[in-house]
């Protein structure tokens, strides 16, 4: 990588990308008077029952779905970003674990550009969100060898078991029907997933940004 990329904070893109997800579901779902999927109107919207896609459809679906995309470019930013910070990995470790924690970041591209109607694309992008399933473990066992990084990793490798708990809470209690996402939970155990994952990703792209301010004042001292 070339010393001005090198200088760009690309790892604050795992920092900013959930929280773009995160403020535009928020939002959007308290201002959307609901959408039409389908042929038939679902309203009101609920965030309890109904997903986070569902935004991506009616009057709140051009915002929802820029939402999507700019979050999934600045997910993979971060990413890169991330890894390049850690020069003490090894080449072949790195580029594995940039690669699994940006999948994700590919998955809300395709989900902003496939709304909840393109079901099978759509489902396909959310499940490369899962990615972080095998992602954490990997990149936690990786952190462990370095000092500096064993307690997160630590942490990063029992985030694997938990991401795919909540993917099966979620998975179980998701019925993909007109009628199934107007009743349950499923909104809710969708954001407590979407969020768990996302809190990884903040944690991580901001303490090597945070390191690289540290490295850099030393640098300067």
């Amino acid at each position: 990588m070339s010393a001005g990329m090198r200088d760009l904070p690309l790892e604050l893109g795992a920092v900013l990308g959930p929280a773009l997800i995160t403020v535009a579901w928020l939002v959007l779902g308290f201002l959307s008077p609901g959408y039409t999927m389908w042929g038939v109107h679902v309203a009101p919207y609920s965030p309890v029952s109904q997903p986070i896609s569902g935004l991506g459809l009616g009057p709140t679906g051009p915002f929802m779905n820029a939402a999507f995309i700019a979050s999934g470019l600045l997910l993979t930013m971060g990413a890169f970003g991330i890894f390049q910070q850690l020069p003490d990995l090894s080449r072949r470790s790195r580029w594995i674990a940039t690669a699994l924690w940006a999948l994700p970041g590919a998955g809300s591209v395709i989900d902003g550009i496939f709304t909840f109607e393109h079901f099978l694309p759509h489902l396909t992008g959310f499940l490369l969100l899962l990615a972080t399933v095998a992602g954490f473990p990997f990149t936690g066992l990786v952190l462990r060898r370095l000092p500096e990084w064993r307690s997160f990793g630590t942490w990063l490798i029992v985030a694997g078991p938990l991401t795919l708990a909540l993917a099966v809470l979620y998975f179980a209690t998701f019925t993909p029907t007109i009628q199934g996402i107007q009743t349950g939970v499923s909104g809710l155990t969708e954001r407590i997933a979407v969020s768990e994952i996302g809190a990884w990703y903040v944690a991580l792209g901001w303490l090597v940004h945070r390191r690289r301010l540290s490295v850099r004042q030393l640098a300067f001292n």
